[in-house]
């Protein structure tokens, strides 16, 4: 797969770079900008991003980061079954056990919640630092609504780190899907509450809270819009519904 010349393989991580000392110089600037363009790809376009994997597996499956990136590459390409082969491999190699969760949602990429609740339990999350403690926890309540209980996600979902103040880089994502599960539930005035404070939380725009958000405030106003349409008669909106900025088309 052609790689744009600019990219050089300089750009990755400092301790990618140093894992492929092991290889032979030119091997590893090859490895090093295939896994450059893993990482600009992944986001914006998965298969490309899976395509630079797999060019990079096959120059160095047995470096533990080529592997770790491949399975990123496959978790966001949705092979599931594949990305937890190559996160196994990479654990095996390292012995890290920071790749525990997305594991476990690879779990319940292949239908099998139960095996991702059951990781969720597991000694190595304790293990894991606040960050990933975090995302198994919002992993485990991703497979209790798999298996449809909706009480029992919202319950996983309430930790110390919900209801603290301060934000950290897992806050906006942990008030979305606790704001989501009550939606789900039909608590829908808490979940306004909590896309409310994702929206306050999202810095960097990682969630569409804010669209959540304006949703719910339209909800009303598109009924309304509906039942005239169904009249053809104009009407009057409500003084609470005429709020336009918050209203989805």
């Amino acid at each position: 797969m052609p790689i744009p010349e600019d990219v050089t393989g300089d750009e990755i991580d400092k301790d990618v770079r140093q894992e492929l000392q092991s290889l032979p110089k030119t091997l590893a600037d090859d490895v090093a900008r295939n896994l450059v363009m893993v990482a600009r790809l992944l986001d914006e376009d998965p298969e490309g991003a899976y395509g630079y994997s797999r060019v990079a597996l096959r120059l160095a499956s047995r470096v533990a980061a080529v592997r770790e990136a491949a399975g990123f590459a496959a978790y966001a390409s949705q092979k599931y079954g594949e990305a937890l082969a190559e996160f196994r491999a990479a654990k095996r190699m390292t012995g890290n056990i920071d790749l525990w969760p997305v594991m476990a949602d690879c779990e319940r990429g292949l239908g099998r919640p139960e095996k991702a609740l059951d990781m969720a339990g597991a000694p190595e999350v304790h293990k894991l630092d606040k960050a990933g403690q975090v995302e198994m926890r919002l992993v485990a309540a991703g497979a209790r609504r798999d298996m449809g209980q909706l009480d029992a996600a919202i319950v996983t979902l309430q930790s110390p780190e919900l209801a603290a103040n301060a934000v950290q880089p897992w806050t906006a994502r942990l008030r979305y899907a606790y704001a989501d599960a009550l939606l789900a539930a039909g608590r829908e005035s808490e979940a306004r509450e909590w896309f409310a404070k994702a929206v306050e939380a999202d810095r960097d725009g990682s969630t569409d809270a804010s669209d959540r958000l304006a949703e719910l405030d339209g909800v009303e106003f598109m009924d309304a819009l509906v039942e005239n349409d169904n009249d053809e008669t104009p009407a009057a909106p409500k003084a609470d519904e005429d709020e336009g900025d918050n209203h989805k088309d």
